[in-house]
C-alpha cells in the first residue's frame, strides 16, 4: 500500500502573542492525517523562513537551531524506515511515537477476543442470549487451540492475522476438529466479528477475510411424516419420563415452538384469539419477535394432560421440560422404541410443524412464517419443504382444470 508521508517545521505563535520568540513545531502528515509535536526550540518570528522551515541568519545560535532541526528530520525518516522494515502500520500517530521513542502497546488476538466475550456476558438478557455467548466461548476455545496447534503460541499480535491465518484456521476446523462445512463456516463467522472490531479500531489495515469466500451448504432437514407422528402418538411408552418427553415433542410438532419457547411457556401465554379460540401468544426467546399460533385440538389435548402435574404446579410452567441434552437423548430412545429410523432431535418438531402439519395441509407459507415467528419467508423455507406429494396434489387440481377445458 502506498504511503504519502511528509514533515514540516513551522512556527506557532501562542494566543495573545505580542513580541519575543515563538515556539517551533514539527508536523508529520501521513495520507492526509496530521500529528504535531513541539521541537522544544523557539525563534524570533522575523528570522523564521516559513517556506523552507528553517531560520535565516549566520549567527551561531541560528546555525545551532537549524542543525538541531536537521537532526530531528533525520530521526523522523529513520523512524519511518524502521516501521516499513518491520511491516508495521504507518500512521501519523505511530510515526510520531516511533520518532519519540514511545512504544505503542500491540493489541493481541486473544486479548481482544476475551474482552469481546466478557462484554457479551455482561449483556446476556438485555442484548444477547445465553446461546450466543456460548457459541463465542466455544469459538474462543477453538481459536486458542488453533494457535497452539499451528504456531505453538497462546496469543498472537493482531497485525499478524492475514489471509494465510484464516485459511489455516479453516483447515484446522475441518481436519483436526472434524467440523462439517457449515460448522466450520459458522465458527469463522464468529471469528470474523472479532476481526471487524480490530479493523474498526485501526489495529488491522487489511481485512484478512477479503478473499475468503465460504458457503453454507444446504442440508436436507429431517422431519416426521403423518404416519410417524401417529406411530409415536399411539405407542405406549415404557416409563413416565419417556411419556412426558414424547408429549412435549408432539406438542411442538403441532405448534412449531422451539425447545426454549416451550420450556418457558406459561399460562399467561395462552390467550383468546381473533376467532374466539385458544392461541399461543409469545415473543420468541431467540429473536424477540412475536409469534401467535392457534392451538390445534391435538395440542390442546396434550396441554390439558399436564394441568395437574406436580412439577408444572410448582414451577408455573405448562410442561415439565428437561434440559435440551436430556430431551434429545430420550427422543433417540423413543425413536428406537417406535421403530422410527431417523436421527431425531427436539428441533425436528419445528421442521415437522412447518412441513407435515401445515404446508402439506395447504397452509400458505406466509402463515407458516408468521406462526414460526420468522421475519422473512427465506428463513421459513429452510424449515418447510414443498413435498412431492404436495406438488402432485397441486398439479392434480391443475390437470382437472385442463381436462375440463
Amino acid at each position: 500500500m502506498k504511503i504519502n508521508f511528509s514533515l514540516l517545521f513551522y512556527m506557532k505563535k501562542p494566543k495573545n502573542y505580542q513580541r519575543g520568540v515563538a515556539p517551533i513545531y514539527l508536523r508529520i502528515t501521513v495520507n492526509g492525517n496530521r500529528s504535531e509535536v513541539t521541537t522544544g526550540r523557539s525563534c524570533e518570528p522575523s528570522r523564521w523562513n516559513a517556506r523552507v522551515g528553517r531560520a535565516n541568519g549566520s549567527k551561531e545560535e541560528i546555525k545551532t537551531l537549524n542543525t538541531f532541526l536537521d537532526h530531528l528530520q533525520i530521526k523522523v525518516y529513520e523512524a519511518h524506515g524502521l516501521l516499513m522494515e518491520a511491516d508495521e502500520m504507518i500512521t501519523a500517530e505511530t510515526l510520531r511515537n516511533k520518532f519519540q521513542g514511545k512504544t505503542e502497546k500491540c493489541m493481541t488476538l486473544i486479548e481482544v477476543f476475551k474482552d469481546h466475550n466478557l462484554k457479551m456476558e455482561s449483556l446476556i438478557g438485555s442484548e444477547f442470549k445465553k446461546g450466543t455467548a456460548e457459541r463465542y466461548r466455544t469459538s474462543l476455545k477453538h481459536t486458542i487451540d488453533f494457535l497452539t496447534w499451528k504456531y505453538d503460541l497462546i496469543d498472537i499480535e493482531i497485525k499478524k492475522v492475514d489471509y494465510t491465518f484464516i485459511s489455516e484456521y479453516d483447515y484446522y476446523l475441518r481436519s483436526v476438529r472434524k467440523c462439517a462445512n457449515n460448522s466450520a463456516v459458522k465458527y469463522l463467522k464468529n471469528f470474523g466479528k472479532i476481526i471487524r472490531i480490530c479493523l474498526s479500531n485501526g489495529w488491522l489495515n487489511i481485512d484478512p477475510f477479503l478473499n475468503y469466500k465460504p458457503k453454507i451448504k444446504k442440508v436436507d432437514r429431517v422431519y416426521l411424516n403423518t404416519e410417524e407422528i401417529l406411530l409415536m402418538t399411539n405407542k405406549k411408552m415404557a416409563t413416565e419420563r419417556l411419556t412426558h418427553v414424547r408429549d412435549i415433542f408432539l406438542f411442538c410438532c403441532y405448534t412449531g415452538l422451539s425447545y426454549i419457547d416451550v420450556k418457558n411457556l406459561r399460562g399467561i401465554d395462552i390467550v383468546n384469539g381473533i376467532d374466539g379460540e385458544k392461541w399461543i401468544s409469545i415473543k420468541r426467546e431467540k429473536t424477540n419477535t412475536p409469534a401467535r399460533i392457534p392451538l390445534l385440538p391435538m395440542a390442546s389435548a396434550l396441554l390439558n394432560r399436564y394441568q395437574e402435574n406436580r412439577i408444572c404446579l410448582n414451577t408455573g410452567m405448562l410442561f415439565p421440560v428437561l434440559s435440551n441434552q436430556k430431551m434429545n437423548s430420550y427422543l433417540k430412545e423413543i425413536a428406537d422404541f417406535c421403530g422410527i429410523d431417523k436421527p431425531i432431535t427436539f428441533h425436528i418438531a419445528r421442521h415437522t410443524f412447518a412441513t407435515t402439519v401445515t404446508l402439506l395441509n395447504g397452509i400458505p407459507i406466509e402463515s407458516v412464517s408468521k406462526m414460526l415467528g420468522h421475519t422473512n419467508i427465506q428463513t421459513t423455507q429452510h424449515y418447510a419443504k414443498i413435498l412431492d406429494i404436495k406438488v402432485g396434489a397441486d398439479m392434480a387440481l391443475l390437470k382437472k382444470k385442463y381436462a375440463a377445458i
